[in-house]
């Protein structure tokens, strides 16, 4: 069990992600989605790990099946971008990376790979990323917008809890793993520990992809990071209708999501993603442009489109 001491500074900065990271879920959904009670309530994902299988190995034979991994696998930073979140996994040094996985995975079965990994093997770290943004954008992508609402909603119903309760009604109410005795919050997860949080304060983050146990993550002179299980309520097959459909028609709406995933996205390149003409993206860009939800710039021959925060919020 892992203590965490609250003072009433941190009572005063306990905060939910507005979103959720792109690469801490990765890692998440990577571990919760080979579990087979979680794999039958999200079928759909389930498939798209299954027919991306030989993309996904390398993070598969690297991230445990279940349990604790290493901390800088699942940044602090990186919440605006899955580029954002990989390049801090990718940046970090070399000595953090072969003390955090050593200590990790000291009960995984030793393989080459695993072995390189302990090491800080420059070419195994550039597969590990690679084979990350594949199942951002191969398994997780279709249906982030919709993960992105679940959150939201999680959210906004802990957030209306706090209002009516405080802080005591809702550090409470986290998780059955997680107790509240103030001024001390009792978390049952993979680690041990008393940890005094020093007026730093709380980020809390409910997740369906957590596991059976709570995760924590602390850094020096940052907020603690508490990540926790939540009952995956919805199906995605079974999703509501997307309400930006509803508003911009289903392929603007295609064309707006697409600005807000990582890469480079030009005129053509939509077009051919979506499977519409180039003169009907450069019209559906041109209306999200006018519209605030999308900055272009020209790059030698092309124009390449860029999601603005103002797209994201919406999207996401």
């Amino acid at each position: 069990m892992l203590r965490l001491w609250l003072t009433p500074a941190d009572l005063t900065r306990i905060t939910f992600a507005d979103r959720l990271h792109p690469a801490g879920t990765v890692l998440l959904a990577g571990q919760a989605l080979r579990q087979p009670a979680v794999a039958a309530s999200f079928p759909a994902l389930s498939r798209r790990v299954t027919t991306s299988l030989p993309a996904l190995r390398p993070l598969h034979h690297l991230l445990p099946v279940q349990g604790f991994v290493p901390d800088f696998m699942t940044p602090l930073d990186g919440l605006t971008s899955l580029d954002d979140g990989l390049a801090a996994i990718r940046s970090t040094p070399v000595r953090q990376v072969r003390a955090q996985v050593s200590a990790a995975y000291a009960r995984v079965p030793v393989s080459a790979a695993r072995r390189r990994f302990a090491d800080a093997d420059p070419e195994v770290l550039d597969t590990l990323v690679g084979a990350m943004r594949a199942y951002f954008d191969q398994v997780l992508a279709p249906d982030w917008p919709v993960l992105n609402r679940a959150h939201r909603q999680v959210v906004s119903e802990a957030a209306s809890r706090y209002a009516l309760s405080g802080a005591d009604g809702l550090l409470a109410r986290l998780h059955r793993a997680i107790r509240w005795r103030a001024p001390a919050l009792e978390v049952d997860t993979w680690q041990e520990g008393e940890i005094r949080l020093g007026g730093h304060g709380l980020i809390l983050v409910p997740s369906t992809f957590a596991g059976p146990r709570p995760r924590v993550l602390v850094l020096p002179e940052r907020p603690a990071l508490v990540v926790y299980p939540i009952e995956p309520d919805m199906v995605l097959d079974r999703a509501p209708a997307d309400p930006l459909v509803a508003l911009f028609g289903r392929t603007r709406t295609a064309v707006l999501v697409h600005t807000t995933r990582p890469g480079r996205h030009t005129t053509s390149s939509i077009a051919r993603q979506i499977g519409i003409s180039v003169s009907s993206s450069s019209e559906h860009l041109s209306a999200l442009r006018a519209a605030g939800l999308v900055s272009s710039r020209r790059e030698g021959g092309a124009i390449v489109h860029r999601a603005t925060a103002l797209c994201r919020d919406l999207a996401f």
